[in-house]
């Protein structure tokens, strides 16, 4: 009789836990299946994941099922999906950013000068300063401390219409409306020799090598309405390759963690190029119309190098290429980099082009052109701008759609992330700024 009492609350114990299956982002399990207790809420399933993990430090976790975030106990969870506890039940643990940024809700500066409208804006890697470029032709360093002016830079003759900062942070590089760029130390506001020519029309976009593939900063990538992409060397002050074979303008153009460089161009095509010898080794073909965007997985890291929240500097350009390819590595983890496009044919695609020439999968579900779109700093998320007037999310693994921002009355324009993956930021063109909280 006893034997049987036992038997019974042995099996009303199991009846109570669910087995779960702990796996990271790529599907990798954590540890073996585990039986946990019904009223395991994500604060439990926290510190069992810095456990397993051996975390030092405990870090912080959201989880998910079946791509919807976990926020209840698991027993609310199952009761409200009808969810089989016959099998092992899959939960993503998703690492969170460790540092919290501040929601904005006021100005806290108007930091004037500029004569004509502001084209570009592009923070220093290391969060420090500020650069615009304008159609008063200047380009000027701004310093974030105390939100005032540093340098006003001289030397273009048309509007500034893309500027970007190498990795490392020792040079700025802005391209104009006539096709030159120029390079600028930012620790002096001076220009470094003259203007590159080289580009027929204006300048479209500008991507510098990741610093964890060549410290210090050399070369970077300009693309042009004229068709074509050209790479630079600062040092050499010339045009080393030009990347050539789009047959109308190239609209945007990223250099990726693993050495190439992707373009994407008004002819519906995305081409991929070596960089040694400016090789086309792959074309990415899908597009009904023009590609409007491109955006990387490992964009954050790619641009911000060596630097993060804790705000260290680095003596020397080789360990900084060691912190950047760490971060770089940690980033990725073991899947390829991805890149996804947006286009004026109302649809996005997901890539993972080192692998595969064909998307992983078709993002629909705006309702008009597709006009910018950004992975969060993490990779975990994709979020998209669309004359629609709205901001879509979706799951930057898998491509799969999460939810709509419809605050907008005019066309978005633009998107940006704050660095922790937790807020979005879209500009419009009904003259506002909205701040949407992706996560809590």
């Amino acid at each position: 009789m006893e034997d049987e009492t036992e038997t019974m609350v042995e099996k009303r114990e199991i009846i109570n836990n669910v087995m779960c299956l702990l796996t990271d982002p790529d599907g990798t399990p954590l540890g073996a299946p585990m039986y946990l207790p019904q009223n395991a809420g994500p604060q439990h399933l926290i510190q069992i994941v810095n456990k397993l993990l051996n975390n030092e430090e405990k870090l912080p976790y959201s989880f998910y099922i079946s791509d919807e975030e976990l926020l209840v106990p698991l027993e609310t969870y199952l009761l409200k999906n009808k969810a089989s506890v016959e099998k092992a039940l899959p939960i993503v643990c998703q690492p969170q950013a460790i540092f919290r940024i501040r929601p904005v809700n006021r100005c806290t500066a108007t930091i004037s000068g500029h004569a004509e409208a502001v084209l570009s804006v592009a923070f220093s890697p290391d969060g420090r300063q500020l650069a615009s470029g304008s159609g008063d032709t200047a380009v000027r360093f701004w310093d974030l401390t105390t939100q005032t002016p540093l340098y006003t830079c001289t030397g273009h003759k048309n509007w500034v219409l893309s500027i970007a900062w190498s990795p490392d942070g020792k040079y700025l590089v802005s391209g104009s409306k006539t096709g030159e760029l120029i390079c600028w130390d930012p620790q002096t506001g001076k220009s470094l020799g003259n203007p590159l020519i080289g580009h027929k029309k204006w300048i479209t976009g500008i991507s510098w090598e990741p610093v964890h593939l060549n410290a210090p900063c050399r070369r970077f990538v300009s693309a042009s309405k004229d068709g074509d992409a050209r790479i630079w060397d600062v040092s050499l002050k010339k045009c080393v390759m030009c990347l050539s074979g789009h047959t109308l303008a190239i609209t945007c153009v990223k250099w990726g963690g693993d050495g190439v460089i992707y373009t994407g161009s008004q002819d519906c095509t995305i081409k991929v190029w070596e960089t040694t010898q400016g090789k086309l080794i792959r074309e990415l073909r899908g597009h009904g119309h023009w590609v409007n965007s491109l955006a990387l997985s490992t964009e954050y890291v790619l641009r911000t190098g060596a630097f993060d929240h804790t705000g260290k500097q680095y003596s020397s350009p080789e360990e900084m290429k060691k912190v950047a390819l760490e971060r770089y590595q940690a980033m990725r983890g073991n899947a390829p980099e991805r890149l996804v496009s947006g286009s004026d044919d109302f649809t996005m695609f997901l890539w993972e082009p080192f692998i595969n020439k064909h998307p992983k999968t078709r993002m629909t579900g705006h309702q008009q052109l597709v006009n910018h779109v950004y992975f969060s700093p993490d990779g975990q998320w994709v979020a998209s701008a669309s004359f629609d007037k709205s901001v879509k999310l979706w799951n930057g693994t898998t491509g799969k759609f999460v939810t709509a921002f419809r605050g907008h009355v005019g066309p978005v324009y633009q998107i940006s992330w704050s660095a922790d993956s937790r807020l979005l930021l879209s500009g419009s063109k009904d003259s506002t700024l909205k701040v949407s909280i992706v996560f809590l």
